[in-house]
């Protein structure tokens, strides 16, 4: 009793702490279980012939089993085509969003099982806050209990309705004779109750939301600050505006070095050509008809480009909604340490783009901001080099002796250790 006592302990510290990943702690914690048969003189806690047994359960093997369907279909593009549906008629309105989540889920739900509806709603619910900007954790719980509402639509949503079932049938074999069967519950024998439900706890969420509903301390508009200082510092705003190659564009047939080299109103931080998305991208990137660009940079300079250079502009991101999201991607600061190899050499030298996947926006030199001919700029020792560019990628620069990281500007609340990153460089002014 007391060394189960002292495993379940550890078992709780290590999913509260999450000191390591919960599905590393979850399989550690079985390994241990196994380990106590090597005390000498001991059986150990459980059998090692039973130690797997968790695996035969019907419950753990369906959830495993709607986790990988529902990454599968996440891979396909399903569920970002689902995302932007909702975002497009719910917009960035947190009720709206809510609505539709919630009624999605609990008619999906009303089919399938409710863990394997929430599991399966996962991906969606996330694409959803990183587009819209929305904090994750208002969403994630109205798809829940909307996900467990909806499974009492149909008899086939939840596990208790179904055994319920079983147990009229079991009963009926059982009664003895003269006695009339109970009759057992057709399909949607419960799809009034269920619907009142589902439309009671929609409601509860959208007027009582603001309320009930877990607060981010965090939020993405407190990041405003931050944002506030590269824009007044480096004249660097952070606007991300996408544009089309269309076909008579004199863009067509040329590269990403042919637009930087005739000058810009902003930075291409991002380019997709058919399906492959780069973030970044190199200077020898081809550009063709149908191109989506992403430029970041005042309205009217994103403006006046497209119109000298025959681009397209959209009203709205759509393309590189998710991997330029604050959340994926965003601004830092590095700075040329004496010792640094770069020193002497260019920024075309360095080729950031190609082993660091950033974008050069501006460089800060003594009491000086370098925004133009960045490509053939000289870097010096205590020059500051702001970026652009996925958080993953800035992990690259925390190992390098070149560069020292300076800050990080997220547009968001991050958790550095997902990115490989020490939790001092995310610093809010």
């Amino acid at each position: 009793m007391i060394a189960v006592m002292l495993i379940l302990g550890l078992t709780i510290f290590l999913f509260v702490s999450e000191v390591v990943r919960v599905d590393v702690a979850a399989v550690s914690i079985m390994v241990l279980l196994g380990l106590t048969s090597l005390v000498p003189g001991y059986s150990g806690l459980v059998p090692l012939e039973h130690l797997f047994d968790g695996y035969s359960s019907n419950a753990v093997i369906s959830i495993i089993a709607v986790m990988i369907i529902g990454a599968g279909l996440d891979k396909t593009g399903i569920m970002s085509q689902l995302a932007g549906k909702i975002l497009k008629y719910g917009g960035e309105a947190e009720g709206r969003v809510i609505s539709i989540i919630s009624v999605t889920a609990g008619v999906i739900s009303s089919f399938m099982q409710n863990i394997g509806a929430a599991a399966l709603f996962l991906p969606v619910v996330s694409r959803i806050a990183r587009r819209g900007n929305l904090p994750i954790s208002r969403l994630l719980m109205p798809m829940g209990f909307c996900a467990i509402l909806g499974g009492t639509i149909t008899m086939v949503g939840s596990s208790p309705l179904i055994l319920l079932n079983d147990l009229i049938e079991s009963s009926n074999s059982t009664l003895p004779g003269g006695v009339a069967p109970m009759a057992t519950f057709s399909l949607f024998a419960v799809t009034p109750i269920g619907l009142a439900l589902v439309v009671t706890g929609i409601l509860y969420f959208v007027v009582l939301g603001r309320v009930v509903l877990p607060v981010v301390k965090d939020k993405p508009q407190e990041s405003g600050s931050t944002l506030q200082y590269f824009r007044e510092v480096y004249g660097i705003q952070g606007e991300v505006y996408e544009a089309r190659v269309v076909a008579d564009s004199p863009l067509v047939g040329g590269t990403i070095s042919d637009i930087e080299e005739g000058g810009r109103d902003g930075w291409i931080v991002a380019v997709r050509n058919r399906d492959d998305i780069r973030v970044a991208p190199r200077g020898d990137t081809e550009l063709h008809s149908g191109t989506d660009l992403a430029i970041m940079g005042r309205r009217d300079a994103v403006e006046r480009f497209c119109l000298e250079n025959g681009l397209e502009l959209k009203r709205q991101t759509d393309v590189f909604t998710e991997i330029l999201s604050a959340t994926a991607a965003g601004i830092a600061e590095v700075v040329i340490p004496p010792d640094s190899g770069f020193i002497g050499k260019t920024l075309k030298d360095v080729s950031l783009r190609q082993r660091y996947g950033t974008t050069a926006l501006a460089v800060f030199r003594i009491n000086e901001v370098i925004d133009a001919d960045l490509a053939d700029l000289s870097l010096q020792a205590g020059d500051t080099l702001v970026l652009h560019g996925r958080w993953r990628d800035f992990a690259l620069f925390s190992s390098s002796r070149d560069v020292a990281l300076l800050q990080i500007c997220p547009g968001t609340t991050l958790d550095p250790r997902s990115y490989g990153l020490p939790r001092s460089l995310f610093y809010w002014r």
